[in-house]
């Protein structure tokens, strides 16, 4: 398959993602976010076309990194200008900190520097092999739960007694 089938569900994954958290944010129109994602997703696969290595899934990952650092990434900044939305309006809708990993068999994300990593969307690799040990990633449920200043153990506490 060409890369650009190949790359069609993480890119229509990440895409749908932004477009999820802007449309969460209010105040943008169905219509505009069609088209948002539908250009995000165009300017993805451009910018992943000699980049992206199914056989070396981890090959280019930093370059295919979607990021708002305090910085606009210019591939939402483009996407969000063909609807008529300017940077300083996308820092007030989406998240000021959030890594978007687009590679082959796995998109996933970050919001906060130190926020727990979400898999959006994973399928095996073909051979076989697990691509990271799940144990390192913490779920979003847990990173929630950890982020909760309630203590967690007596709650478990009570939850065992017979």
């Amino acid at each position: 398959a060409p890369a650009g089938a190949a790359m069609r569900t993480e890119i229509a994954t990440a895409a749908a993602f932004v477009t999820r958290l802007l449309r969460a944010a209010g105040g943008v129109g169905e219509e505009q976010l069609r088209c948002f994602r539908e250009c995000l997703q165009e300017a993805l696969r451009e910018h992943y076309k000699h980049h992206w290595f199914p056989l070396v899934p981890s090959k280019g990952s930093g370059y295919r990194c979607i990021r708002i650092n305090h910085k606009m990434d210019p591939l939402i900044g483009k996407a969000a200008g063909m609807i008529g939305l300017s940077h300083e309006r996308l820092f007030q809708l989406l998240p000021s900190e959030l890594t978007l990993w687009v590679d082959p068999f796995e998109v996933s994300y970050r919001i906060g520097e130190d926020g727990s990593i979400c898999v959006l969307y994973e399928s095996p690799q073909p051979g076989g092999k697990a691509i990271k040990p799940l144990e390192s990633r913490t779920s979003c449920k847990e990173e929630w739960r950890i982020g909760r200043s309630s203590p967690s153990k007596n709650y478990n506490m009570m939850t065992v007694s017979s």
